[in-house]
Parts: structure tokens; sequence; C-alpha cells
């Protein structure tokens, strides 16, 4: 598909999308709205803007201005592009549960993999300073993997495995970033298939228990060490690593996602809406190119 052809498709499935729902969720205040700029053109340029590899609003703004006007003849400053985009920032939440919906039901005879995602709006010292998006961030987040503390949110996946290509989503939520994961798990119970076997890293597991038995589902995670211990024995390390095999795809599934779209760092966020756009928006156009390989 080239990009005249993906601009359309994109903008044909924000039309179709406005028109059924998420239309219905605009309350227009003023009577001097400028309707010539539509709310499904703002929606396109973002989704479209990250597709073609641009993180930043500023840097999709300038890139849409120089190079497509002709398709967006009554784009606005980049001023009032900017507060467009943040009076539907709630719609890309919308536009990720309408994707996700798209990408079918869950089998049980596939297992489902879970994990989390820092999005970092500030780290290490200026953590404590930060104050964007305080409705929902919070600067105790702590980051095994790279070992760093820091201020935002975490954005929790569980998606079903598939066989030689990217886990496909199944649940998606954020939390501050210091929520514990096993709480969150406990809070989405209710959401998991029942019969499931839920596959997941250590940070969800409950004493030192390898496979333990959820109301509705069946949980696997790789054993813990115990206290003073070097080393485990070699049943478990082979339990472990079978374990830590099954739910690798979701490491390589956020991977991608950051590669496409830059979400894990939000440091220029200055908003609860420009946080809720920088996340959602850009897993709506992660997602779009999913589908377009998953249909294809």
């Amino acid at each position: 598909m080239d990009w005249q052809d993906q601009l359309i498709a994109v903008y044909l499935f924000v039309c179709k999308e406005y028109a059924q729902e998420l239309g219905h969720y605009i309350t227009r205040l003023s009577n001097h709205s400028n309707l010539e700029f539509s709310d499904e053109e703002v929606i396109t340029i973002y989704l479209f803007g990250v597709m073609s590899g641009h993180s930043r609003v500023k840097s999709i703004y300038g890139y849409i201005a120089r190079h497509l006007k002709n398709w967006f003849p009554a784009l606005p400053s980049y001023v009032a592009f900017i507060q467009r985009l943040n009076k539907v920032s709630h719609l890309f939440e919308l536009l990720v549960s309408k994707l996700v919906a798209s990408f079918g039901a869950y089998h049980q005879e596939l297992p489902l993999l879970m994990d989390s995602l820092p999005i970092i709006l500030a780290h290490r010292g200026r953590r404590f300073k930060a104050c964007v998006a305080r409705q929902i961030a919070s600067s105790n987040g702590y980051c095994a993997t790279k070992k760093l503390h820091y201020y935002g949110v975490k954005l929790h996946f569980v998606g079903k495995y598939k066989v030689g290509s990217l886990p496909l989503p199944v649940i998606l939520g954020t939390t501050e970033a210091g929520r514990g994961d096993i709480k969150v798990l406990e809070a989405i119970q209710p959401d998991i298939p029942e019969n499931s076997r839920l596959f997941a890293d250590k940070a969800y597991q409950t004493g030192n228990e390898l496979v333990a038995n959820k109301e509705a589902f069946t949980l696997f995670t790789p054993v813990k060490k115990q206290k003073g211990q070097n080393m485990l024995d070699s049943a478990d390390r082979l339990l472990s690593s079978t374990i830590s095999s099954v739910r690798q795809p979701v490491e390589s599934f956020f991977n991608w996602i950051e590669e496409k779209t830059k979400i894990q760092i939000a440091s220029k966020v200055r908003s609860f809406e420009g946080l809720m756009v920088h996340i959602y928006g850009k897993l709506a156009a992660a997602f779009f190119i999913l589908q377009s390989s998953f249909c294809s």
C-alpha cells in the first residue's frame, strides 16, 4: 500500500467510526466553531503522521503543512491545531477499542500474554518537580529493565499468542506509574476469558508459585529465587525458561510499538489531554498498521 492509499484508508476508517459512534462524544459549546477543518481530519492527520514516522505533534504538523496542504486545504495554525487535537483526545481511546475488537475473538487453546510498559514523562531528579497530567500520572514509578525511577503512567497489555507473529491485543489500559502489576491483574480479572492460560513475568507472581490457579484462569510465571538462594535447581530452570519463551513475544510487541511510534518517552507532553493523545493516538496508529498486516 503506497502512502496515498494508506492516507485514504485511514481517513475512511476514521470517518466511518466518527459517523457511527465517535461523533456522539463531541460537544460543541460555541456557535463559532470552525467546521471547515473537521474532527475527522484532525484525527487522520495525527494517525497518518505517526504512521509516517513522526513522533511529535510539531513534527506531524510541519510534515502535513509542507507536503500535504493540498489534501487538507483548511489546515489551521499550529496553535489552533493543538487545541483541536486536545478537544478530541478522548476519541483516540475509543478508536483503540474499535481496532482491538477488529482482531477477532480469543480462542481458549491459545495462551494469553501480559506485561506493562512505562510511559515516562520525567525521570531521575526531575520526576519530583513534574506536575503534568496529575489526574493519572505519579512520581513513584520504577522500570526494572532500565533500572529507572520515573514520573508517568503504565500501559498494561494482555494479548493473545499468535505463532510466528506479534501478539494481538485483547485488553489494554493505563494506570499511575506506581500501581503494582499484581493489583492490576486482580482488577482486570473479571475481563480475562474463563479457562485461559495467562503467561506473565515475576512481577505478577504471588508468593513463589510458578503455576497459580485463579478463579477464571491459570497464571504461569517464572520462578523467583528464595532469599539466599544462588541458583535454581534444574527443574525450576527448565520450567522458567519454557514460561519465559512463551511470553517473549509480548516483549517483541512493546519493542515494535516503540520502534513505530516512540511511545515510551512523553517528556514533551504538557497536559492530560496531550498525554491521552500521545498514548492512545500512537496505539491507534500502530494497531492500524497491525490490522493492515493481520487482514492481508
